[in-house]
């Protein structure tokens, strides 16, 4: 590892818009990779500018007793301390309010933003990681602040998570920035589905002013948030949709 170079922990690198949000960041900081499959962390390992200033945390978020006690031992093994974090790990299964579940309810929460939470509580303590913490990135939706059938579950995760926040934003200041970006629809391994659908990617392709979105298009805001360029940047909901939100026409 590059000891000149800070430590970034990427959630849900192991693909999607995770993998490559980690990927470009591995150009400027050492990366945590976490994921759930080792397997698939290492060839997002290897696709890094430099892989060994790559070290994986591979574990399920939904496995939340053990979060923390984990991901302290993770750091003291590897001897790190983390100045960035970006939660782009998420779970999303679309499903009309008369066909959602306990089961479903406790699995996109405890990814979602449970996790998140439990994440903060650790690179925010002192004892775990110092006074390393400098800014923070969590990945939301544009649903966050809108509606769309079967998103309920989903929705409810993301405004949760811009609520949190901005309430750490605030107890944190000024030592450790907060921030979120909503992305519209970007293709990735997790809407892929949704794209599968010709009726519904051609809504999209219409509804969006400048198109469906890239995962670059997200890790370009998430670099800037991370970085000192938007130090005064704090507690804000970055839309990034191509237009989207904005688009009364449709």
């Amino acid at each position: 590892m590059d000891n000149n170079l800070p430590y970034v922990l990427v959630t849900g690198a192991s693909s999607g818009m995770g993998k490559i949000i980690a990927i470009n960041l591995s150009h400027r900081y050492n990366v945590v990779l976490h994921g759930r499959d080792e397997e698939r962390l290492n060839q997002t390992k290897k696709e890094c500018n430099h892989s060994n200033n790559c070290l994986i945390w591979a574990f399920d978020l939904t496995k939340l007793d053990n979060l923390e006690e984990e991901l302290k031992y993770f750091m003291l093994n590897n001897t790190i301390s983390i100045a960035h974090f970006v939660h782009c790990a998420g779970y999303m299964k679309l499903l009309p309010i008369k066909m959602i579940s306990l089961e479903n309810l406790n699995t996109s929460f405890q990814t979602n933003i449970f996790s998140a939470a439990l994440i903060m509580k650790v690179l925010t303590s002192i004892k775990a990681n110092g006074k390393s913490l400098k800014s923070v990135v969590f990945i939301s939706s544009n649903i966050s602040n809108r509606g769309a059938k079967a998103f309920s579950t989903y929705a409810s995760t993301k405004g949760a998570l811009d609520s949190l926040m901005r309430c750490l934003a605030m107890e944190l200041a000024p030592r450790v920035r907060v921030n979120s970006v909503l992305p519209g629809a970007v293709k990735t391994e997790m809407t892929q589905a949704i794209f599968d659908d010709t009726q519904v990617a051609d809504k999209m392709n219409k509804s969006y002013p400048l198109g469906v979105g890239d995962p670059m298009d997200i890790f370009e805001i998430v670099d800037f948030l991370l970085s000192d360029k938007s130090r005064w940047i704090t507690g804000q909901q970055f839309t990034v949709d191509g237009g989207r939100s904005v688009n009364i026409a449709e």
